[in-house]
């Protein structure tokens, strides 16, 4: 059979026509967005094709779909605010429907594509620490402050914890002041990481480290396991992040008081280890210098931190981190207004170096060895640059440990911890016409601190009850004492929404190297104990809501004090302190009460929790036979915390944090607007303490980066809080003291930047 010329032509435009027609069929692109944080689904997120109008938002159950999109290759732009920006490449074929399941990490988590699969919300917290409670996702980036971006003031919306100060970082935990409370930072147990002018009680505090390197936050409230140590109050355990194994990032962040750079990103062609970088500087001291007419007070700050981490092999995981802050005073400017012993210029400098190595032989044998230093440095000088207060404290530090899990939800852990600690200083006083000078305080000495620990946890019963007990040995060099803490806790799951939990634990806090060595203190002077003991009951209202109620006691004894160290009346005469009251374990006490939260936790609508605390802390001077309350007993404490999402680039969040007043510390009274002193300590208080700040983010996604702009309203109600500042002396006729105090934050906007490349 013959064809024409023409005929054949036709067929082939035909065919030619049909496999165009073929080739430009529409695809479709559908898929689901998880949080990486247990694989919740999130809504009201942003998917797009760049450079394309194809565009969708999350449904409720985080999934979405771009219909009729032209084959070819694209960029799939998936962002929300709060989260980390992600990007993907891709082909897409004609005919073909694109797959995608897509995690989303919290700004304050690392970057990576796998989900961290959990049993749920708030199986974060371990069995066997009892009173655990863990800032998750966007929660310590919301609570932390816009002015300051402080992870410290994240943790004061705890439940339980209680901070009625606007300028201090530091916190107390259930009657007891921060130098109770442990703070780790990657195993590590910290001495003073903070931006903060040492020897000046009233100063104001600022954490060294950046809130965007950190991965969790977790607070211990009591009857914590054994792996901790050398604290008798509670525990803040934080742990640094990995730089991002996904693709390098920066991110560049502003506020009305410092700014700061972070960068990170994988090492190597196969991405077997990841670098992170950041740098933060203070210029609020520019802008006191340019705004007010005659300023007393400019500090500001620097700091930076490094953290590289890699696998040598399978089995073989090395990280280096380094933490470096140094902060400064200048009152020059004022000079000719401060007195002989008034602090001119300051400076302090904070160093950390951290060298970890993991080895992992067998999937259910972990050992780890750890070595660090840290330093400290600072100095204080008058207006004639003189020396005020000096120091320098240091650390060399071994931490080993082993993790073996020899039968299923059966891990035995134990541990090895040397300190060797290094503390001098001095602090001078000063008089003119003539010039003179009295050595107040000198101290120079070491120390050896060495600690070991065995815990074995078990789980029975299907897992409805999970059993955990330790012991902890302790001893110090100077005094050479030695010490054993036993600690035991107990999870009992009655039905799938319903626990209770149980904890006991003795605890032993050593004493500063200074107070051994210091013309106040001796080398004989003991550890300081506590026993704890709760019982909390955990109710899951559903999957993403819980109400807990806890009942606490803290036994306490060989607390250190001054006992002759502050004025008082003694029947009807005045009692003159001499400046070298010796300092002594002559107090004993309690802290005891109990504290109720609702939580709900949930990546999307409403998340955030509403606690209320009551709690009574008293202690009793065996030298004296004075009873009092302790510095940090407050009765009523209330956190609040509400966070919602409105939009995909929308989120709002409040704080709410009321405290009935702390006492004001020393024998004091209150005669209408003049204040004398007392023959009891600790009855005048503060008034009561209440803040309420709201916080709205913004964000504005681009094609590479994404903008988010932070603003914040302090003290929305202007509400005049008030913080003790000093004890000015008193009159030895009359009884007269004189006192100090600072107001706190009126009504103050602030605002922040954050560009993520």
């Amino acid at each position: 059979m013959r064809f024409s010329g023409s005929a054949v032509r036709v067929f082939l435009a035909a065919v030619f026509c049909l496999g165009l027609g073929r080739a430009q069929e529409p695809g479709e692109i559908r898929g689901i967005v998880l949080d990486v944080r247990g694989g919740e689904p999130l809504a009201r997120v942003e998917v797009q094709l760049l450079g394309t109008n194809h565009h969708a938002v999350t449904d409720g159950q985080g999934r979405f779909s771009l219909p009729q999109v032209t084959p070819g290759d694209y960029l799939l732009h998936v962002s929300t605010v709060g989260y980390r920006l992600l990007k993907k490449q891709f082909t897409l074929a004609a005919g073909e429907i694109r797959e995608f399941e897509i995690a989303l990490s919290p700004e304050s988590f690392r970057r990576t594509e796998t989900i961290e699969v959990r049993a749920g919300p708030f199986e974060l917290e371990q069995y066997d620490s009892p009173s655990q409670l863990t800032l998750a996702g966007a929660e310590a980036k919301n609570l932390a402050s816009v002015l300051a971006d402080d992870p410290l003031r994240a943790v004061q919306g705890l439940p339980g914890v209680a901070s009625n100060d606007d300028f201090e970082s530091r916190f107390s935990v259930r009657g007891a002041d921060y130098h109770r409370v442990g703070l780790y930072l990657d195993e590590v147990l910290l001495h003073t990481p903070f931006h903060i002018v040492q020897g000046e009680p009233s100063s104001g505090t600022l954490t060294i480290f950046n809130a965007d390197t950190l991965e969790d936050i977790s607070l211990h409230g009591g009857a914590y396991p054994v792996r901790y140590a050398d604290r008798t109050a509670a525990v803040l355990d934080v742990h640094s992040r990995e730089g991002s194994r996904v693709r390098p990032s920066m991110r560049a962040t502003a506020s009305a008081s410092n700014a700061g750079l972070l960068a990170e990103g994988p090492l190597g062609r196969n991405r077997r280890g990841a670098w992170l970088a950041g740098v933060r500087k203070s210029y609020l001291q520019y802008i006191l210098r340019r705004t007010v007419t005659d300023p007393s007070l400019a500090f500001g700050f620097l700091d930076w931190q490094g953290k590289v981490s890699y696998d040598l092999t399978r089995d073989h995981h090395v990280s280096l981190s380094v933490v470096d802050g140094f902060s400064d005073l200048d009152r020059s400017r004022a000079r000719g207004q401060l007195g002989a012993n008034s602090i001119m210029t300051s400076n302090y400098h904070f160093t950390l170096a951290n060298l970890a190595w993991r080895y992992t032989p067998h999937e259910r044998f972990v050992l780890t060895n750890r070595v660090a230093y840290m330093r400290e440095r600072f100095t204080n000088r008058n207006r004639e640059d003189l020396d005020l207060v000096g120091g320098y404290y240091g650390e060399y530090i071994w931490n080993a440990g082993a993790n073996w899990m020899w039968r299923n939800r059966n891990p035995l852990e134990a541990g090895w911890t040397v300190r060797r600690l290094r503390d001098d200083g001095y602090t001078n006083l000063y008089q003119f016409n003539p010039l003179a000078v009295q050595r107040l305080d000198e101290f120079r000495g070491t120390g050896l601190r060495m600690g070991g620990f065995v815990q074995q946890s078990w789980s029975g019963f299907e897992g409805r009850l999970n059993l955990a007990a330790g012991l902890r040995w302790d001893r110090q060099s100077v005094n050479q004492i030695q010490a054993a803490s036993p600690q035991v806790s107990a999870a009992i799951i009655l039905r799938p929404s319903t626990r209770i939990h149980f904890g006991w634990g003795q605890y032993v806090q050593y004493p500063e190297i200074r107070w051994l060595f210091s013309n106040f203190g001796n080398r004989r002077l003991l550890p300081e104990r506590a026993t704890h003991a709760l019982v909390a009951l955990d109710q899951r209202l559903d999957e993403r809501t819980r109400l807990r109620l806890e009942f606490f006691q803290r036994q306490d004894r060989d607390l250190l004090f001054r006992p002759l160290y502050e004025p008082r009346f003694l029947g009807d005469e005045i009692f003159n302190p001499p400046l070298d009251a010796p300092i002594a374990n002559s107090v004993r006490g309690y802290a005891r009460g109990f504290e109720i939260f609702l939580q709900r936790r949930s990546a999307n609508r409403l998340t955030g929790w509403i606690s209320y605390t009551l709690g009574y802390a008293r202690l009793r001077d065996g030298r004296t036979g004075i009873s009092f309350p302790s510095d940090q007993d407050q009765r009523h404490t209330v956190n609040v915390y509400l966070s919602y999402r409105l939009r995909p680039t929308v989120n709002l969040s409040a704080k709410w944090i009321y405290g009935s007043g702390f006492p004001v510390p020393g024998f004091l009274r209150r005669v209408g607007d003049e204040y004398f002193l007392s023959g009891s300590r600790n009855d005048l208080r503060l008034d009561s303490y209440q803040r309420i700040d709201t916080r709205i983010n913004k964000a504005y996604p681009f094609d590479r980066w994404k903008l988010t702009l932070y603003a914040e309203l302090v003290n929305l109600l202007n509400r005049r809080n008030l913080r003790f500042d000093s004890f000015n002396g008193y009159d030895p006729m009359t009884g007269q003291a004189y006192l100090s105090f600072n107001k706190m934050f009126p009504i103050l906007p602030s605002v922040g930047v954050a560009l993520e490349f």
